[in-house]
C-alpha cells in the first residue's frame, strides 16, 4: 500500500461505502452549543452570497507528500487548522484537546472544545451516523462519532460546532457556524505514517459535509473544485466562480440516495487508443486517495497490458523500490518523467452514457519518478485495500486538472489547466 491511500473508507457494507459511525463511550465536559448561524452578516442578500465563491490555496502532491492539503481557521479568535482534502467522506474533524491519544500535531496545534457540542438530537448527528442503530434518548447528549477508513484508521471523537470564517470573492467576510469532529482518539494501524495534518476536510456529498452545511445557510452552492499541481501545490474553492462557463468536460454523477460519493460511469478502458474489453467501470472520484485503485481484475490486466507494451524495452523491474509495488528502473537513474514517457502509451477512460465524454491520460498522469531514480505505476490493485469491485480515482489521475463536484446539477467535471497558476479572480 503506498503512503496515502487511507481516505477511501472502509467498506462493511457495500452500499454505504466509506465511513462508519458508532456511537463512542467517551463523556466530556461538553455543553450545548449556540447555533447562531452567520456571525458578521454582509450587506449583499442571501441570494448573492449563494452566487459567491471561497478560495484556498492548497499545498501537497502526490508523491512524495502523499497528500494535499489546505489551510482552514476556525473560532472567534480564528485559529489554523491544517487538513487533509477529501472528497471521499463526508465529515470533517481536527484532532482534539480532549485529552487527544494518537494525535499527531502538538497541543497548541490541536482545537479546544468550549462548551460547544452539538446535541444528538441535532440532524447532522443522525446525519453521521447512518447505517447504524441511532440512539438518542436524552436529546441534550453529545453526539458521538467513528469515522473508518480503508487503511486501518479511524477516529473516534465528538461533534462540535465553531465559527469558520470565510472570505468570499466578493470580498464580504461570514463566519458560519459549521459542525465538525473533534476526534480524540486517532488510530493508524497501515503499514505507513499518516499525513501530518490536523485532520480531514470532509467534501463528500452527504449533509455532515461542510459544502452542504454553507449551502444550507445560504452562503455558496453546493459546488467543490480542486487543482492539485504536478510539481507542488494548487488552489481549492466552493462555489461556482472558479471556473470557465464553456470548455468543461462533464459526465453525470451516479444519482443514489445512498451514495454519499462522487461516483460516476459506467466507462471503458482504452490503452494506447484502443479498446481493452474492461468495459463497465463504475468510477469513484476521490482527492482523499494519491493513487487510483482499481478492482484485483481490471488491475491485472491493466499491469499485463503496460508490461507487454514494455518488452523489449531498456526497463527493468525494480523490485528493491519501495515507494510503490510495480517499478522498472534504466541502466541510469531516471530523472524526468520525460526520460522514459515514450516507453509507455496514454491511458483513456470513456464514458459510455456521456457523449465523447474521455478522461485522457498521458504517461505521466499514471507514473510517478522515485528520489532513486526509478518509474513507478501510479495504479494499485484495490482488492488488496479491500475495496472489492470498486474503482477510485485518486491524485495521480487529477493533477494538472480543475476537477468539480457540481453537486447542483450532478455532475463531475474537468479541464486541464496548469495548477501552479492560481486564477487571478
Amino acid at each position: 500500500m503506498e503512503k496515502k491511500s487511507k481516505r477511501i473508507v472502509s467498506l462493511v457494507t457495500m452500499m454505504l461505502l466509506f465511513f462508519i459511525v458508532m456511537a463512542a463511550n467517551f463523556r466530556g465536559c461538553f455543553s450545548a452549543a449556540s447555533q447562531t448561524p452567520i456571525k458578521g452578516k454582509p450587506t449583499t442578500p442571501a441570494n448573492d452570497r449563494v452566487g459567491s465563491s471561497v478560495f484556498f490555496r492548497v499545498t501537497g502532491n502526490v508523491y512524495p507528500t502523499g497528500h494535499y492539503s489546505v489551510i482552514l481557521n476556525i473560532g472567534n479568535p480564528p485559529k489554523a487548522f491544517d487538513l487533509d482534502i477529501d472528497t471521499g467522506s463526508d465529515l470533517t474533524w481536527v484532532q482534539c484537546d480532549a485529552p487527544c491519544k494518537g494525535c499527531t500535531k502538538p497541543l497548541d496545534k490541536l482545537y479546544k472544545p468550549k462548551n460547544n457540542r452539538v446535541p444528538c438530537a441535532s440532524s447532522l448527528c443522525q446525519a453521521i451516523s447512518t447505517g447504524q442503530n441511532y440512539n438518542c434518548d436524552i436529546p441534550t447528549e453529545q453526539c458521538d462519532y467513528e469515522v473508518q477508513y480503508a487503511d486501518l484508521g479511524s477516529s473516534l471523537g465528538v461533534l462540535l460546532s465553531d465559527y469558520f470564517p470565510l472570505r468570499l470573492n466578493n470580498g464580504s467576510l461570514l463566519q458560519p457556524r459549521i459542525a465538525f469532529g473533534c476526534g480524540y482518539d486517532q488510530k493508524y494501524l497501515g503499514p505507513h505514517s499518516p499525513p501530518d495534518t490536523a485532520g480531514i476536510l470532509g467534501l463528500g456529498r452527504g449533509k455532515a459535509s461542510i459544502l452542504s452545511q454553507l449551502r444550507n445557510l445560504g452562503i455558496t452552492q453546493n459546488v467543490v473544485g480542486h487543482c492539485f499541481s504536478r510539481v507542488t501545490g494548487g488552489f481549492l474553492f466552493f462555489g461556482d466562480h472558479h471556473f470557465p462557463p464553456s470548455g468543461i468536460t462533464w459526465t453525470p454523477m451516479r444519482r443514489s440516495s445512498s451514495d454519499t460519493l462522487y461516483s460516476s460511469g459506467p466507462a471503458e478502458l482504452l490503452f494506447g487508443g484502443k479498446p481493452t474489453g474492461i468495459k463497465g467501470l463504475q468510477l469513484i472520484f476521490d482527492s482523499g486517495s494519491s493513487y487510483t485503485y482499481f478492482s484485483a481484475q481490471v488491475y491485472q490486466s491493466i499491469l499485463n497490458l503496460v508490461r507487454k507494451d514494455l518488452s523489449g524495452k531498456p526497463l527493468r523491474d525494480a523490485p528493491e523500490e519501495k515507494a510503490l509495488a510495480v517499478c522498472w528502473k534504466t541502466a541510469k537513474p531516471i530523472k524526468s518523467i520525460l526520460d522514459i514517457k515514450s516507453f509507455f502509451k496514454p491511458l483513456t477512460i470513456n464514458f459510455i452514457k456521456a457523449k465523447n465524454v474521455q478522461l485522457q491520460l498521458a504517461p505521466e498522469d499514471y507514473l510517478i519518478i522515485t528520489k532513486d531514480g526509478n518509474v513507478c505505476l501510479g495504479i494499485l490493485n484495490g482488492g488488496e485495500q479491500g475495496l472489492g469491485n470498486l474503482n477510485v480515482i485518486g491524485d495521480i489521475f487529477m493533477q494538472d486538472r480543475v476537477v468539480v463536484y457540481d453537486n447542483e446539477r450532478q455532475q463531475i467535471g474537468w479541464f486541464p489547466t496548469n495548477c501552479n497558476r492560481l486564477p487571478k479572480s
